[in-house]
């Protein structure tokens, strides 16, 4: 369902990946019993639902138990990072600090802030 790599994109204004995403929250979300009256009706094929674009709108609308199911996944990932946001904003503001990274070391805090910065904005979307 949700590819090889078992993640999905996110960016600032939407979900990239919204049909993995759609439908892993729908499915992950239903009882056992809906999900076998689901697949018993053959209903892996698009539906209405699934092909609106999950905007940041579209996400702060979702059940509880999509969004609750979102938030615990977004501080999972957040955990698995070696610092907190704060520690990366910190990091950038410090030029001398700063200054004393790589070039690759430079840009992969660059990354990191950025995806945390995502990360921190769906949990508020989802809150």
């Amino acid at each position: 369902m949700v590819g090889e790599e078992g993640a999905f994109v996110l960016g600032w204004e939407e979900v990239l990946t919204e049909e993995e995403l759609s439908m892993t929250l729908k499915v992950l979300c239903m009882s056992e019993e809906e999900f076998k009256e689901y697949k018993e009706q053959d209903g892996w094929e698009s539906d209405e639902e699934e092909n609106s674009v999950l905007s940041n709108e579209a996400l702060s609308r979702l059940k509880t138990p999509c969004k609750k199911l979102l938030y615990d996944s977004v501080l999972l990932t957040l955990e698995s990072y070696g610092s907190d946001l704060k520690a990366e904003q910190d990091l950038l503001n410090n030029k001398e600090a700063y200054e004393k990274l790589s070039g690759r070391e430079q840009q992969a805090l660059h990354v990191r802030y950025g995806q945390k910065r995502i990360l921190h904005q769906l949990l508020e979307l989802v809150r």
